[in-house]
């Protein structure tokens, strides 16, 4: 196996644990895997992140939590309305030819920046 299918195989493997374990994957270990470890530009990262989740790649860990009883159908629904359609306005904004990967790069980074500092302060 090429370094490259290892690479993003473990990447894939990484996103699906905490996918499963804390509802992320994507954005949130994907694409900052596929940028400073594999070197993909952050547009290139972000398209091929979304290309891997077209397919219904939680289904398998859905049904365990709706199992348990730890789902919401109604509120998932509702998400996922709002998740066709966020994506679409997502995608075109960051595909203007004025908005570099550079420029992406660094909102996703104040982003994340905070995202984490909500999550360690609170309310």
């Amino acid at each position: 196996m090429s370094n490259i299918v290892v690479q993003m195989l473990t990447i894939g493997l990484v996103a699906g644990l905490t996918g499963g374990m804390f509802g992320l994957g994507g954005g949130a270990i994907m694409v900052p895997a596929m940028v400073l470890l594999v070197g993909l530009d952050q547009k290139f990262a972000t398209g091929t992140s979304i290309a891997a989740q077209i397919l219904p790649i939680g289904i398998l860990g859905a049904i365990v939590y709706y199992r348990n009883g730890n789902m919401n159908l109604k509120y998932a629904a509702i998400v996922a309305i709002g998740l066709i359609v966020g994506n679409l306005f997502g995608a075109l904004f960051a595909n203007q030819p004025f908005i570099s990967g550079e420029i992406i790069k660094k909102l996703y980074g104040i982003f994340l920046l905070l995202l984490a500092i909500r999550y360690l302060v609170g309310t």
